[in-house]
């Protein structure tokens, strides 16, 4: 790929890195990844995936912004209440990075359109904030092979993890099945301190580019875990679950079942 003379300024502190250099921004410049969510965790996902030149960043949500969004959303302003989330945060996207091509879709998943919407994509990255969505992500992408980096918020702790189908573990060796309604709360219901998603974001997109870069070591068959209150990370193995029923040696989940997928209002 030859690069622009402001390309290379732009992207200029990457290509000094010798662990990324022309060729690995290259690699970042081709990658296509898909982002569901454009609140809490996807406004840091994909401002720092856009600002890094990622190819192609399609976002899906359903939601618009409300002003109770906007004490960590930092994709969207008072000015774009009311306004589409992936709209928001495709002209906050654009304005930083016009090198990127951002698709937006207001869409909700389901077990119908899942497939489709990431079969073209290399990454697909969970900025989800309840259980339904993050197994029907997790299952669909265990089903058709593609990297997947899941990350979590509540209150003062933020979790990370990256499923690599078939290398390690996947999000139902973690958490078998989801929890029963109501036993943990959402966002909404319990809290989130505001800068929180911005750290962990940050991670699921370091995680990212990692992937894309094929350096350093990602979050296999690890649960990171971050305390804030306590300025504490700690790593939980997560070894493959050989009786997984999605990821395991005989699986009984071979296609997608019927979820109530609703999504990021983090």
């Amino acid at each position: 790929m030859e690069f622009t003379d402001d390309q290379v300024i732009r992207y200029s502190r990457h290509i000094i890195l010798p662990e990324v250099g022309g060729k690995g921004q290259a690699k970042i410049s081709a990658a296509k990844v898909f982002l569901i969510g454009a609140g809490g965790l996807g406004s840091p996902i994909s401002y720092y995936l856009a600002a890094a030149g990622v190819g192609r960043i399609a976002i899906v949500d359903d939601d618009v912004v409300d002003l109770s969004n906007l004490q960590r959303q930092i994709l969207h302003s008072t000015k774009t209440v009311g306004v589409a989330k992936v709209e928001s945060a495709k002209a906050t996207l654009e304005a930083l990075n016009p090198d990127v091509e951002i698709i937006a879709i207001k869409d909700r998943l389901t077990p119908e359109n899942i497939l489709g919407y990431i079969k073209d994509y290399d990454i697909v990255i969970d900025g989800s904030d309840n259980f339904p969505t993050r197994y029907l992500v997790n299952d669909a992408c265990v089903i058709s092979g593609k990297p997947l980096s899941s990350g979590a918020v509540l209150k003062f702790e933020g979790q990370v993890t990256t499923i690599i189908p078939k290398e390690g573990h996947c999000y139902r060796c973690l958490f078998e099945e989801m929890p029963p309604d109501g036993l943990v709360p959402s966002c909404q219901e319990g809290g989130v301190l505001g800068v929180l998603p911005g750290i962990i974001g940050g991670l699921q997109a370091m995680e990212v580019l990692k992937i894309i870069l094929g350096k350093g070591d990602v979050l296999i068959n690890t649960l990171l875990i971050y305390d804030a209150l306590r300025t504490n990370f700690r790593k939980v193995k997560v070894p493959k679950n050989p009786e997984c029923p999605v990821c395991g040696k005989t699986p009984s989940i071979t296609k997608l079942g019927n979820y109530e997928a609703n999504y990021c209002r983090a």
